[in-house]
């Protein structure tokens, strides 16, 4: 079997993320703290015990305390590349040293989109949990740091004709849910939810994302610095295309979060196709039409607004 392609440089995340950790500047974990508030509200509606417990990647050990805190966890296991979050155990998610069928609950937020084979990872998150064990995750995607992405490119083609991969690639939210199926997971749940951030100019936003250890660790990345004046210009780019009328500049942060059961016999399980009792068209008490009427309707548009957040160059 062929090997996953390298997206990410590994080594030079671990020392990007050690580095954030070891500065720890205010505010910097802004977002981290907002996807693991979300992650909690998500566990609480889970009304049941579970005895062993795996962080998988956490950047820092502040969900798992929160998580342990409810009296809903008897054991919890921090797993983590890097030492300098202080995991219980330095494990790769892409090589987890899990057992199958050893742990009721896995959870991990803000670290998997960095792995280079996430079909792999779901694969042993779900080897790895027992029977009705249930696996929660937040991740980067979708049009995440979108502005960021078209103002580098522009700017670097603009100023020295060419240009190289800058700003991560993230997942579809489709994509995670196909993926999700695919390792085997029941009753799969996916959602995404846009947070926006405003910050003053685009090199504060830069200072933030190397503050949370999120720089640019891409594997086909060109190991030459990035010029200043590609810089400047990326800049004045965004402030022209992605800025308020108040000056300030908009990020986009896409948080995908998913949530899927190891199946169990006692899980909710769908109805065999033409085991219905009542007619769709009795329940929406609408009129039923033939296949040689002409149905006319008015489309619908559904979308989600955006929550706006501050980080420390806000």
């Amino acid at each position: 079997m062929a090997s996953p392609p390298r997206v990410f440089d590994r080594k030079l995340l671990a020392v990007r993320r050690a580095r954030a950790l070891r500065a720890a500047r205010p505010g910097a974990d802004f977002l981290l703290e907002r996807v693991a508030e979300d992650l909690l509200d998500r566990f609480a509606a889970v009304t049941r015990h579970f005895d062993t417990a795996v962080e998988i990647a956490g950047p820092t050990p502040a969900l798992a305390a929160e998580l342990v805190a409810t009296g809903r966890i008897g054991r919890l296991f921090r797993l983590d590349w890097t030492a300098a979050s202080r995991p219980d155990a330095v494990a790769d998610e892409e090589a987890l040293p899990l057992a199958p069928e050893s742990i009721d609950l896995a959870v991990s937020v803000l670290s998997l989109h960095f792995a280079n084979d996430l079909p792999g990872v779901f694969a042993q998150v779900r080897r790895a949990l027992k029977p009705d064990g249930l696996f929660l995750a937040a991740l980067l995607g979708g049009d995440t740091l979108t502005e960021l992405r078209q103002s580098l490119a522009e700017a670097e083609a603009e100023v020295t004709g060419g240009a190289s991969p800058r700003v991560a690639p993230f997942a579809e939210l489709r994509a995670l849910g196909g993926l999700l199926q695919r390792a085997g997971f029941a009753l799969p749940v996916i959602d995404q939810d846009r947070v926006t951030v405003r910050y003053a100019n685009a090199l504060e936003l830069m200072r933030d994302l190397r503050a949370m250890g999120a720089a640019s660790a891409l594997h086909e990345r060109s190991r030459k610095p990035l010029p200043r004046r590609v810089l400047l210009r990326a800049a004045a780019i965004y402030a022209e295309r992605f800025a308020d009328p108040d000056g300030r500049i908009r990020a986009t942060f896409d948080i995908v979060s998913l949530s899927g059961w190891a199946p169990h016999a006692s899980q909710q399980q769908p109805l065999k196709p033409g085991s219905a009792t009542t007619r769709l068209a009795d329940a929406l008490g609408a009129r039923e039409q033939s296949a040689g009427e002409r149905a006319i309707s008015s489309p619908a548009k559904r979308g989600r607004g955006t929550a706006e957040g501050g980080g420390g160059g806000a």
